[in-house]
């Protein structure tokens, strides 16, 4: 067989490179991706029976023949399911360009399709990658204000330089002021956000989304000009309320009205709930009357005290951020944006350090804690005193930690996580049946709303660190929960988190997990295509309606499955990977067709991995990677062949396995965590990227 070479250049995008028997040649392609290349061999540019060469990687192949497991065969028939259902949304529910029959906020409709990129990038047929894709541009250019299209009334510009800033234009709400730039905030453009970075996951390589990266990271670290968010000198937003047009100093009252009462105001039947919703104003305003909107004087007093005390000034729930700037780097690898990511996380762990170890929510814009609240480090944009207690700011701080560890293999950064979860955990109530409550909320006198503790934040803290200290904390949650089945998977949601099943399987308390948890994403699977196959309605009526569209792909159960980590944190995450995978025939990410995987083993050192082979005709030869961007090393692979034990000595990120038809095989990998520079980089990219 011919060994053929095949070399990008991810920095510039523009040149493939193809090594035949020591000839070289270099085809300049424009900016290249992917699927080009793949066209390229198609075509016969490159000839058949090609193979792609990747320095010292090991080379295994499965012996052992065996039916496949119930597991692996629920595995495939999801995808199946799931890619017929995507198909028949993206067909339904939108036109032949990708707009969706629904008007909303702009994160709200990139949500819909929020992780079909991961689905494509874990197996998926190309199809998925591309109505993905199709979806991003289309949502992104018919809301933007220079490409706004009038053949989409239901839509109006939410996008600038193809990033968030909402503007309500005169008479398209007339409950709002006219040209009224509306909040768009990190817990909801972080939602927003995943959809574009799980494109990484499945092409690196497009040029116009690497340009992205880089514009949407400049905005938040100060680099344009357009956009002042950030202040260098003082290492803080200037603002709650960031976007592509700069921070946002001052809002309306009928913006303050939905802050600090929750809904939208210009909604018919609206009614104002007990303050505080998201924000309170305490102790500039102790007590605020129900009805003070209705009084003009008051009205502007209050709206005035707002933009004082919320607007101006830092919170920790913009350290979301660090996963856009991260996005930037994973695609570039320019050490600009991990400094930023390390720099901005720090500001906040000495905050977090100089309040006593408690995250304090809102700072002034002197950086002073409490500046504008008498000293009290509490009470700000989402934060202890929210009626979702602090529940964003957790949410924003678990993805600095992320990322900030993913970027430096420094695990010292997991401490702003870890030192809210240790308060947490040690401000309990019992209920009468013995269930152990947690407060997440604050006022004046005491920590109050206590309830169970939510399935998120702690698996990440301990996935990421495999410590004892963090083990230990989600033993005793567990140990706590008297009222709740750890053991439960038909609750899994990619919103609240899942993980306390996948965290109790691998602690050997859940045996049957496996079969469990692709059951229940099967059965899911399986009402959501149905509910897309029945549905009845026109463009007209969707569009009539906007009761929205379904997302039929559901990531979470495959997460945990296959690449043996808790689900991406919703509100801006990046991809939790300890393994990941490429098929290596098709040069492209994912399983191969007919390919089913489990990790079944995790510790500090190491990872167990079980592929399986459902053809019984057709080899496959996957590639196995390292953590979700290659972060990881190998060291060493120990598996049973022809009833033999034995031992191949690594030092790579990755491993590639042979699957003859209808084979099965089991590693137990050795692994070095968190030593490599992370990139969306595929294994035949090099090092470049």
């Amino acid at each position: 067989m011919t060994e053929y070479f095949l070399a990008i250049d991810l920095r510039t995008f523009c040149f493939l490179t193809i090594s035949y028997r020591n000839r070289y040649s270099t085809f300049d392609i424009g900016r290249s991706t992917i699927g080009q290349i793949n066209s390229l061999l198609a075509s016969g540019a490159i000839p058949k029976g090609h193979t792609v060469h990747i320095a010292n990687i090991p080379h295994i192949t499965a012996s052992q023949v065996t039916p496949p497991p119930p597991w692996a065969q629920t595995q495939r028939r999801l995808f199946s399911v799931m890619e017929e259902a995507a198909r028949l949304t993206a067909e339904k529910y939108c036109d032949r360009g990708g707009v969706p029959y629904f008007a909303d906020d702009v994160d709200d409709l990139y949500e819909r399709f929020y992780n079909w990129g991961l689905f494509y990038s874990m197996g998926a047929s190309e199809e998925i990658l591309a109505l993905a894709l199709r979806a991003y541009n289309a949502i992104t250019r018919s809301n933007d204000d220079r490409t706004h299209n009038p053949l989409f009334p239901w839509l109006f510009p939410q996008i600038h330089n193809e990033y968030y800033s909402l503007t309500v234009p005169p008479g398209m709400s007339p409950s709002w002021i006219p040209g009224q730039r509306i909040i768009t905030d990190w817990h909801h453009m972080g939602e927003g956000n995943q959809l574009f970075y799980n494109l990484g996951l499945g092409d690196p390589t497009i040029a116009e989304n690497v340009q992205r990266a880089q514009r949407f990271a400049a905005m938040m670290i100060g680099a344009d000009p357009e956009a002042p968010n950030y202040d260098a000198n003082l290492n803080q937003f200037r603002s709650v309320y960031t976007d592509a047009r700069g921070p946002i100093f001052e809002v309306n009252v009928e913006q303050v009205k939905g802050f600090l009462h929750g809904g939208s105001p210009t909604q018919p039947n609206w009614s104002p709930k007990p303050m505080p919703s998201r924000i309170g104003l305490y102790p500039a305003i102790k007590e605020l009357e129900i009805d003070w909107y209705k009084n003009p004087q008051r009205a502007r007093e209050v709206v005035d005290i707002f933009n004082k005390v919320v607007m101006r000034g830092d919170t920790p729930a913009n350290l979301a951020a660090t996963g856009l700037v991260t996005n930037a780097y994973l695609y570039t690898g320019d050490d600009t944006y991990k400094q930023w990511v390390l720099r901005y996380t720090e500001g906040w762990i000495d905050r977090m350090r100089n309040n006593g170890g408690i995250m304090p929510d809102n700072i002034g814009p002197s950086g002073k804690i409490g500046e504008y609240r008498d000293g009290v480090w509490w009470g700000g944009w989402y934060g202890w005193d929210c009626y979702k207690g602090m529940n964003i700011g957790l949410t924003s701080i678990t993805i600095a930690a992320q990322c900030a560890h993913l970027l430096s293999g420094d695990a010292g950064y997991l401490e702003i996580l870890r030192t809210q979860m240790e308060h947490i955990v040690g401000r309990t109530q019992k209920k009468d049946s013995g269930q152990v409550l947690y407060s997440w909320r604050r006022n004046n006198e005491e920590w109050f709303d206590y309830k169970e503790m939510p399935p998120k934040w702690l698996p990440h803290l301990y996935h990421a660190s495999m410590a004892t200290a963090d083990y230990q904390l989600v033993d005793t949650v567990r140990h706590g929960d008297v009222e709740r089945d750890w053991g439960e998977t038909e609750k899994i949601n990619a919103k609240t988190g899942g993980d306390f099943a996948f965290f109790h399987y691998h602690d050997g308390k859940f045996s049957s997990w496996p079969n469990a948890i692709m059951k229940s994403e099967l059965d899911l699977a399986l009402t959501a295509l149905e509910h897309v196959k029945q549905e009845p309605r026109t463009r007209t009526q969707m569009l009539e309606q906007n009761t929205g569209i379904p997302n039929p792909v559901m990531t979470e159960g495959l997460t945990q499955m296959m690449l043996g980590a808790p689900g991406t944190v919703y509100n801006g995450g990046l991809l939790r990977a300890t393994v990941r995978y490429y098929d290596a025939d098709l040069k492209r990410p994912g399983l191969p067709q007919d390919v089913a995987a489990f990790v079944d083993k995790l510790g500090p050192e190491t990872v167990g991995v079980q592929l399986v082979n459902l053809s019984q005709s057709q080899s496959r030869r996957v590639i196995v990677q390292s953590g979700a961007f290659a972060e990881h090393q190998f060291t060493e692979i120990e598996y049973v062949d022809d009833s033999i034990e034995r031992t191949v000595p690594a030092d790579s990120k990755y491993i590639e396995v042979t699957l003859p038809p209808s084979t099965t095989i089991g590693m137990e990998c050795g692994l070095k965590r968190f030593v490599n520079r992370p990139s969306y980089a595929f294994p035949w990219h090099g090092d470049s990227a």
